[in-house]
């Protein structure tokens, strides 16, 4: 059974390497887009709103959390399932619990960011990037969702086999 784990970790692993990309370009050109075009449009704002240093002209007053907050969950998340398909792939103990915890964290911000998607969609107004970045997101909060669980039960078949052994 530890095998059914190491493959599907591996898959859905894999499969958020990818996705965690697609957010990390996505939120990548929403700042540059926002910072290219924030000294016209924000210049005409009154003086709270010219407090943010990046202004985006695209989408709703949601937009600059989601877009930050995603650019943040989209470089962990990146950088988390690569070092995870790597302690997969060792499947012991110590490199599992690193993969368990850090997949976790990474779960917690892809929510966080998620749940602004889920607001500004509820807000309405944006542009198809957005639309993509939010769907994604919320795509990969749930993959990333299943990846922690399937972590988690590797984690628990390699404790259980090594309790095992030793009894």
């Amino acid at each position: 059974m530890a095998s059914g784990s190491k493959s599907v970790a591996s898959i859905l692993l894999a499969l958020n390497l990818v996705l965690y990309f697609i957010v990390l370009v996505i939120a990548s050109w929403a700042v540059n887009h926002g910072i290219q075009r924030s000294g016209e449009t924000a210049s005409v704002l009154s003086i709270p709103a010219r407090i943010f240093p990046i202004y985006f002209p695209m989408g709703n007053m949601t937009t600059g959390f989601f877009v930050i907050l995603s650019l943040v969950a989209g470089v962990v998340g990146f950088t988390t399932s690569l070092t995870g398909l790597q302690n997969i792939f060792q499947w012991n103990a110590p490199n599992l619990h690193a993969a368990a915890m850090s997949s976790l964290t990474t779960w917690a911000l892809t929510l966080l960011a998620m749940g602004f998607a889920c607001k500004e969609i509820e807000l309405g107004w944006t542009d198809s990037n957005l639309r993509t970045l939010e769907t994604i997101t919320i795509i990969v909060s749930a993959t990333q969702l299943l990846c922690t669980g399937v972590i988690h039960v590797g984690v628990s078949e390699v404790v259980a086999q090594r309790m095992g052994g030793r009894v």
